[in-house]
């Protein structure tokens, strides 16, 4: 392979005026992450009177200091219960990502009690069905640090309800498949939230603080007339000596986290990988990425800009490179791992999406995976592209894409724009990781394109009728579709509704995929010792 030869000067104005305009975007997405710190940490007071950790310092004390911690779904639930973009806060009250502890690749789920005492929305339960899967799909055990008040009634809706139930299913496929679920139960588990730790293969309560119980003491004594007392109902220390709901009894918090550890530790449970070769770093410096490409969408860049910045050396091979030239197919290597590169320098036209199908039936061939670099507005249209055979040769695309079988790593860069985003791996089509750039596009088509549109269909139906246009009301039109296409395409709404499984910052990006790549590699590798129905509790 050789290296390509970038053509960008970062002392250029084109690329100090993408830098500066790309991490302004970046600092808004950190200034996001950290209201909903900050939020959290209001409950302080409240953790520290019940000598507790915080959330985040869970999370901290489980993982292993020094390694590497990719965060999922970081802005799930922005702009979802709260549409105020100054108010509204991202995470859905959980943390979690994939991250080392003990050594071993987990996925680490934490209620944060600090916002809504934990208490769970709709996006909450779609985080954690999302979690669930790749827990799943890439055979991770599951660590769930719990303190939460459960369904957040005052947003009470029956899909929430009928939809949470998905969480337990979660539950029990992971255990089924042979994948442990620790549950360190820090505080409250109530109601149907109290299956979670009986869904668990191993179950860690904490004293005074830790307690399951599908009824708290108001509500027994609402329902039954009964006098009772919460730590009898469901606290940690009646679950251990009682009803055997716990197997582990921690004196506080952090002994709670030591002994998730040392469960985990335990497990024997291999890496599965195979070795990784010796790999170099890129020839252009990865922290590059955030003045290699505009903001505007609209402004062309080429792509393989953006992959010499990624991947090991600087090295691409480009695959049939005069033939759909704007549809690149790269073969190079991230962090010593082969992988095909599919990425859009534009519109996707006939001879783009055959050759994209010739290159994704390749990869899977050879068993190497996929990483989708998406930038662009659709496949063509028009008279030539029609006759030319777009939706057939589109639809190639559109299946080899599907069907792939090896692991595919989808990212938004620029522009994911209709058809075009199905084809690019988009969020419907079993991406195993799927993250956004905070100045991505992603929808039907652009607001301009669809206010043109819209605006085309009123000229005709006005000529049709013989009737005069109203230029004004026209122009109001326009200004409120493409306001109404934009805001839900811009990738602080789309990430919000979980379109994607987090933003990342652009200049993270090879850390994020060779991260994701080893993650894919280690699960398929991975034999598992899977049972009919999972751990039953004695």
């Amino acid at each position: 392979m050789t290296v390509f030869q970038s053509r960008i000067s970062p002392a250029s104005d084109a690329y100090q005026t993408n830098r500066a305009e790309m991490l302004a975007l970046v600092d808004r997405m950190r200034a996001l992450e950290a209201r909903a710190a900050a939020k959290s940490d209001e409950r302080r007071p409240v953790f520290d009177k019940r000598g507790q950790l915080s959330p985040r310092e869970r999370v901290s004390a489980l993982l292993d200091p020094g390694m590497p911690f990719v965060e999922l779904y970081n802005m799930a639930s922005y702009l979802v219960d709260d549409p105020d973009p100054e108010t509204s806060i991202p995470g859905a009250s959980i943390i979690t990502g994939i991250g080392y502890v003990s050594g071993v690749r987990c996925m680490v789920f934490a209620d944060d009690a600090g916002i809504n005492a934990g208490a769970m929305t709709g996006k909450s339960v779609d985080k954690a069905l999302g979690a669930l899967e790749i827990a799943h799909r890439q055979k991770l055990p599951f660590i769930h640090l719990v303190e939460s008040a459960g369904a957040d009634l005052m947003r009470y809706t029956v899909e929430l309800w009928a939809h949470g139930g998905g969480m337990f299913a979660g539950l029990a496929r992971l255990s089924a498949a042979g994948i442990p679920v620790i549950t360190v139960l820090h505080g409250a588990s109530t109601a149907g939230g109290a299956y979670q730790p009986g869904l668990s293969d191993y179950v860690i309560g904490v004293k005074g603080n830790g307690m399951a119980m599908l009824a708290g003491a108001a509500l027994v004594q609402a329902a039954t007339g009964e006098v009772a007392k919460d730590a009898d109902l469901g606290g940690a220390e009646m679950h251990a000596e009682v009803t055997g709901l716990v197997e582990y009894l921690a004196e506080d918090d952090a002994h709670g986290i030591e002994i998730a550890r040392e469960v985990v530790a335990g497990l024997g449970w291999p890496s599965g990988a195979a070795q990784v070769p010796d790999y170099d770093a890129p020839q252009y410096d990865p922290d590059e990425l955030a003045g290699v490409v505009p903001v505007d969408y609209r402004k062309p860049y080429d792509m393989r800009e953006v992959a010499a910045r990624i991947v090991d050396g600087s090295r691409l091979l480009d695959f049939k490179p005069g033939y759909g030239p704007a549809t690149l197919c790269l073969q190079a290597r991230i962090m010593g791992q082969p992988v095909g590169i599919l990425a859009n320098n534009g519109p996707i036209d006939p001879d783009g999406a055959t050759k994209a199908t010739h290159f994704l039936q390749a990869m899977d061939q050879a068993g190497t995976p996929v990483v989708f670099l998406n930038n662009t507005t659709g496949y063509m249209v028009g008279t030539e592209y029609e006759r030319g055979g777009m939706i057939k040769h589109g639809s190639k695309m559109i299946q080899a894409v599907t069907n792939l079988r090896v692991p595919k790593i989808s990212l938004y860069v620029g522009a994911s724009f209709g058809a075009g985003n199905y084809g690019m791996c988009g969020h419907a089509f079993g991406a195993d990781f799927l993250f956004t750039w905070p100045n991505a596009m992603t929808g039907v088509m652009g607001g301009e394109q669809a206010a043109l549109t819209m605006e085309q269909v009123a000229r005709r139906t006005a000529a049709r009728k013989g009737f005069p246009v109203d230029e004004e009301r026209l122009a109001a039109q326009r200004a409120k579709i493409t306001a109404h296409f934009d805001r839900q395409s811009d990738a602080f709404y789309t990430s919000g509704h979980m379109l994607d499984m987090g933003m990342i910052d652009p200049r993270d990006t090879r850390r994020v995929i060779g991260f994701c790549l080893a993650t894919c590699a280690e699960g398929r590798a991975r034999d598992l010792r899977p049972n009919a129905f999972g751990v039953a509790r004695a």
